[in-house]
């Protein structure tokens, strides 16, 4: 299987180009070419190994997301003409990005345990568990950092600084709860707890827009309902559905991003258990298996696709 870590097209009418953490995005005026590539990052590093099919898992589990919450909140894909690619509206992010958690669970869980009792300006009460149900989702922003790490903030610093306006904070708290809201029904549907979760928006022509992935394993946190209460009153780990296993890896090999640590040795084999922990992801968030793909020709693929879609979408402009 071949991974994707890089691209580097070079497209007819293209007017931009940004690589970030692990996507490629081509810019053509007010539209864009996301590329999900297979490159992985935890704590804010790009591992120095690819996952196979990580990428595709990742775009088409948004896909399915972003269409089951579009009555709910507009959000800037126009079409997914491939495994690997989203086309939609270029949007100016929203400098934060709007974590909500329904669970004590993760960096939540490690502040707690650390003595703190408010999370970006939000109290938490005394006497919680890890994995506790929390007594009711609380937003935890976080400052969106073009480089190093992003950063816990609360509300009243966002609107003290100026980041977000209070009428535009106000819409997007509203569509955080709904959204997140309708993940949690999702995730029940498929015997899933949505434990946690991140939600990024944009503006295009001055109207909000849900942007990015949406409840895919990379931006969420997932439990195994079944068992669930078992495993908690017991006080075992609970069995999640997410990237936490990566970040857990590195932990247990001593690696959190910080200074002066190096990134454990990622062998054929951790990449290969990788890999099938996102298929598995993929087919318990879709209930169905991952559809086959050519791995001989990806990159031609993608290529060809981003450039029937674009002209595809640039005459569709034009006609309207």
């Amino acid at each position: 299987m071949e991974a994707i870590k890089e691209t580097h097209f070079k497209f007819p009418g293209q007017t931009g180009f940004y690589s970030g953490k692990v996507r490629d995005v081509y810019y053509f005026g007010d539209l864009m070419a996301m590329v999900a590539t297979d490159r992985i990052s935890a704590f804010d590093v790009i591992l120095p190994r690819a996952i196979p099919d990580k990428g595709r898992v990742l775009n088409q589990i948004a896909a399915f997301n972003l269409q089951a919450t579009k009555d709910l909140v507009p959000n800037w894909v126009v079409s997914t003409p491939d495994q690997n690619v989203t086309i939609g509206f270029r949007c100016e992010p929203f400098k934060v990005e709007m974590v909500i958690r329904g669970y004590l669970a993760g960096h939540a869980a490690r502040e707690y345990k650390a003595g703190k009792r408010l999370l970006c300006g939000v109290p938490l009460p005394e006497g919680l568990k890890e994995n506790d149900k929390l007594p009711q989702p609380i937003i935890t922003p976080t400052t969106k950092a073009s480089v190093g790490h992003d950063e816990d903030i609360s509300r009243d610093e966002i609107l003290r600084r100026g980041i977000v306006s209070r009428e535009d904070y106000a819409v997007l708290e509203d569509y955080t709860r709904k959204l997140f809201q309708r993940g949690t029904e999702l995730a029940a549907a498929r015997g899933l707890i949505l434990v946690d979760t991140k939600y990024e928006f944009g503006k295009h022509n001055g109207q909000i827009y849900l942007i990015d992935e949406v409840h895919t394993p990379d931006s969420s946190r997932y439990f195994y309902a079944d068992g669930y209460a078992q495993r908690q009153q017991a006080g075992e780990a609970q069995k999640q559905l997410s990237k936490e296993f990566v970040r857990q890896w590195l932990i247990e090999n001593g690696f959190q991003g910080k200074d002066g640590q190096t990134v454990p040795q990622m062998t054929d084999e951790v990449v290969a258990n990788i890999s099938g922990r996102y298929k598995e992801l993929y087919e318990k968030v879709r209930g169905e298996g991952l559809p086959p793909v050519d791995y001989q020709h990806i990159s031609q693929r993608i290529e060809q696709k981003i450039i029937d879609s674009i002209n595809s979408a640039n005459l569709e402009t034009k006609k309207n």
